[in-house]
């Protein structure tokens, strides 16, 4: 995108019926009481950001939340006028961030907490906005991630358009530093880290300096270059990664602590999560990066009940919408340290050996070719097998009728083979000049993609896709893609014979390897 094109984008404001419907809730007046709850100190407000269809509201690390129907969502009016509605979810982590999902609002008005006593904040929109930061200690430089600038996906964009902005208040010409973008690629751009920057972060990290009485921390941002600049609006604060070990590229590189590792992004899957950790487990996975998408089904709950001695699960709260691409970048970064392949795949894609190798057989193989960086492995795509409810004992012994050809392959990447862009598309990365890609056969490993599952599951790929390039199923666009199930449409309802769609083969394979290795001999039950 020229520079010259960039500009902010007006939004429309929200019809008086949005408003009516707001205030009809409850209206009270900003003198008055909050209306719900008890106020928490710890619950400080950083940002608001308005995603489609609700707001997400961010509070300080370690931020004490009561369930949802113990606090309300505040929006205030220039008039001092509050409307009041409970928050839709709630999601925390010990080590970072609370978030509160808020239904939508109307334009131009503030948000707040009832159990807060931070002042209301205006939403920033997302379709403008730097949302988070990584800082590469290998080269020195700043992982962005933002949304706003456009660019095409799968290409390389101009990174001399654009330079990364360092500071506490953006706003301040005099008060930020800049430094160059050295790539830029669908919504990561790369930057240099300047040296006062490094400085400043590694001394507020190790507690030798204050921030400014303000309070207000460190923030990156993206300007375009050149006549009519502009600079994103931001809420990134830098974030390290897991310190970079010199000694493992040296010529006698040491092992990584894992030998594979998984990445995923889902929202709402916690029904079957216990199922695809455990089977990966059992084949060799040692690692899991979770990246929650704004689930609000149970999912610390089913997460909390699996031993994390057996099973080293992280879960990362990602909210930002239409962003799976840059998720699996943030996540090729963090994971990067530690593992030494990285498979790419969904809750609902279940890795399979159907002849005499296993997953270490397969890795041992390839790591001992050091240009290959990617092993792409076929998927086979499974229909609802004339099912019409929930297996009850799982999607790799309930679904055993598919397509009879493979659809679009997955990968398993060495995260250190990855081109610096961090460029990837449909669950693969381009790689580093000189590295190359494998096509595993798939009578060594493919993917059991249980992809059309009965209606009630299926029909919630309708809410909302998380990649950023694809088109949402309700969405007049691209409808003869091979993304969409064929012959739906776009609307979420049911056909007939669906039961009996998608079956071509018959394939009981993973399904038998299940049942030879989970299976309670004295129950006849499996483990999830």
């Amino acid at each position: 995108m020229d520079a010259a094109s960039f500009r902010p984008v007006l939004l429309k404001a929200w019809p008086s019926a949005t408003l009516n419907a707001l205030s009809s809730e409850r209206r009270v007046q900003q003198a008055g009481g909050n209306g719900a709850g008890t106020v928490s100190a710890s619950a400080q407000i950083r940002h608001a950001v308005a995603l489609p269809g609700h707001l997400l509201v961010i509070l300080g690390d370690g931020s004490l939340l009561p369930a949802p129907g113990q606090f309300e969502c505040l929006y205030s009016t220039a008039n001092s006028t509050q409307l009041c509605r409970r928050p839709l979810s709630v999601a925390a982590l010990p080590d970072g961030p609370s978030l509160v999902h808020c239904p939508a609002g109307p334009s131009e008005m503030a948000v707040s907490l009832s159990l807060s006593q931070s002042p209301p904040v205006t939403p920033f929109q997302w379709d403008q906005l730097v949302y988070t930061a990584l800082l590469d200690s290998r080269d020195n430089s700043t992982v962005v991630f933002a949304k706003g600038m456009n660019l095409r996906p799968g290409r390389l964009g101009v990174p001399s358009r654009y330079e990364c902005v360092f500071g506490r208040d953006l706003s301040k010409p005099k008060l930020v530093v800049t430094s160059p973008v050295v790539s830029a690629a669908q919504e990561t751009f790369r930057c240099v880290t300047p040296v006062r920057i490094r400085r400043y972060l590694r001394m507020t990290a190790d507690g030798n300096i204050n921030r400014n009485s303000d309070g207000k921390p460190m923030l990156v941002s993206i300007r375009t270059k050149g006549r009519g600049s502009s600079t994103l609006p931001s809420i990134a604060q830098p974030e390290p990664l897991p310190r970079y070990n010199r000694h493992r590229h040296t010529r006698h590189r040491q092992q990584k602590v894992h030998s594979m590792c998984v990445c995923t992004m889902l929202r709402n899957q916690a029904q079957f999560l216990r199922e695809w950790i455990m089977y990966h487990s059992h084949i060799g996975v040692q690692r899991w990066f979770i990246y929650d998408n704004n689930s609000d089904d149970g999912i610390e709950e089913v997460l909390g009940s699996m031993d994390p001695s057996t099973y080293n699960v992280t879960r990362h709260l990602w909210p930002w919408m239409k962003s799976q691409e840059a998720g699996f970048a943030h996540c090729a970064l963090r994971a990067r340290e530690s593992c030494e392949w990285v498979g790419f795949i969904d809750i609902d894609e279940f890795l399979h050996f159907p002849g005499n190798q296993t997953l270490q057989d397969v890795l041992r193989n390839y790591s001992s070719r050091p240009r290959i960086g990617e092993l792409r492995t076929a998927c086979h795509s499974f229909g609802p097998s004339g099912r019409t409810k929930i297996p009850k004992k799982g999607v790799t012994t309930g679904y055993t009728c598919r397509l009879a050809a493979p659809e679009r392959h997955k990968s398993i990447v060495r995260p250190d083979a990855l081109n610096p862009s961090l460029i990837n598309v449909v669950h693969h990365f381009h790689l580093k000049e000189g590295m190359k890609y494998a096509n595993v056969g798939q009578g060594v490993m493919l993917i059991n993609h249980y992809k059309y599952q009965v209606w009630e599951v299926f029909k919630e790929k309708f809410a909302g896709r998380v990649a950023t390039y694809v088109a949402d199923w309700q969405d007049e666009e691209n409808v003869g893609s091979r993304d969409r199930a064929p012959g739906l449409g776009t609307k979420p309802v049911e056909p007939e014979d669906w039961p009996s769609r998608f079956c071509e083969v018959y394939d009981t394979g993973l399904k038998d390897f299940v049942h030879k290795e989970f299976t309670d001999p004295q129950t006849g039950s499996l483990p999830w």
